[in-house]
């Protein structure tokens, strides 16, 4: 081989894709050094990911489909995919996808979107699943470029959206945005502390690192429990004992970027708030409170209480990240719409989707018809 030949083959791309544990793991310290160049949030992490494939429950319903896209020896794209047989079908969607708010791809700066094109369809060519549907895509996301690329028609926009909520502003204090809230609302806080005050000593307070947070995050567990079993719902993350919250909570712990909030009357914990700080944004990823102090709205004074701390603490935005809460709009200054991608990859894939667009065709025209058959509020 000549040295220009061999130069154009060391410079080729080449694509892989991970479906085993153990190579997960091998793969470890070349997805660390690409995510710190590329400053990726903690959800595109190796740490996030494999934390997430050791614990998920089910497991041996899934498989990883992780696509690599490599320039000789350095990995430049990653595109963090899994299978999980739901709903009678395969479907392949984002690694993590049960934990994660913002999922997204890895790329180098030198990498071409077309790179992450070719990668898509590496993994797309070697099936495994019945229907794709990518989803909580920002708009400022870097899978972006590969959607609005000319060769990846199988890509194809889906109606579902998300939206996830932040608090962004110019405020030089925690004091200054609470007194730009709407008089009702600071009086609402107030009334709020001083209902909990009755109960006993209130402290708000911010974990220190070095503290164990297993306390904490038992508590959490069953503060959920006790919320998800009144609303009939459940989740394996907060199971007694489970171990995908905590391992989880250790990613964020040894990134340095965990800030757990709790609310204490006379010692108890009566709200938490499970974030961490990355790219100067406060992120809350799980948050829960006791229904006992629901009368003093203990989980709204812990949220007023870190947004102050975090204005104060000079960062640039609080984010709730993703869910139509209704107060996360009502103390968010703005929202951004999530879209998805979804297709089928088999014929089962394509049934399934058809019967789903034909309900979805059938939902919308019986509401139309009520909304035309409904007489118009009086002004």
């Amino acid at each position: 081989m000549n040295a220009h030949v061999r130069i154009e083959a060391e410079l080729a791309d080449r694509f892989e894709i991970v479906d085993s544990a153990s190579r997960l793991a091998e793969i470890g310290p070349a997805w660390a050094d690409l995510w710190r160049r590329t400053d990726g949030t903690v959800f595109q992490s190796h740490a996030w990911v494999s934390a997430w494939w050791r614990t998920v429950p089910g497991v041996e319903g899934r498989q990883l489909r992780i696509g690599l896209a490599w320039r000789g020896s350095e990995l430049i794209a990653i595109l963090p995919l899994a299978i999980q047989r739901r709903k009678g079908l395969r479907w392949l969607e984002w690694a993590a996808v049960d934990c994660t708010d913002y999922p997204d791809v890895l790329m180098a700066l030198h990498c071409p979107a077309a790179s992450v094109t070719k990668l898509w369809q590496q993994v797309v060519a070697l099936g495994g699943f019945d229907v794709y549907f990518l989803n909580r895509l920002r708009p400022d996301g870097r899978f972006r470029a590969v959607l609005d690329g000319p060769d990846t028609p199988e890509l194809l926009p889906n109606r579902r959206t998300e939206v996830s909520s932040q608090v962004a502003g110019d405020w030089a204090t925690g004091q200054q945005w609470f007194d730009d809230q709407s008089k009702k609302m600071r009086q609402t806080y107030r009334r709020a502390r001083k209902t909990l005050e009755e109960t006993g000593e209130l402290v708000f307070r911010l974990i220190p690192l070095d503290e164990p947070t297993a306390p904490v995050l038992a508590r959490l567990g069953e503060l959920k429990r006790r919320w998800l079993a009144s609303s009939g719902r459940a989740t394996p993350l907060f199971d007694e004992g489970a171990p995908a919250l905590p391992a989880l909570v250790q990613v964020l712990a040894d990134a340095g970027a965990l800030r757990i909030f709790v609310l204490e009357c006379d010692g108890k914990v009566i709200a938490i708030s499970v974030n961490f700080v990355q790219r100067g944004t406060l992120m809350a990823f799980v948050t829960s409170y006791d229904a006992e102090y629901e009368r003093g709205s203990p989980g709204m004074v812990l949220l007023m209480d870190y947004v102050q701390w975090a204005i104060d603490q000079r960062l640039r935005e609080v984010d709730f990240l993703c869910g139509s809460e209704s107060f996360k709009a009502r103390y968010a200054t703005q929202q951004l719409t999530l879209t998805s991608v979804m297709g089928p990859r088999t014929l089962k894939g394509r049934l399934a989707m058809l019967a789903d667009d034909l309900r979805h065709r059938a939902q919308a025209a019986i509401a139309a018809r009520r909304a035309a058959t409904t007489p118009a509020a009086a002004d």
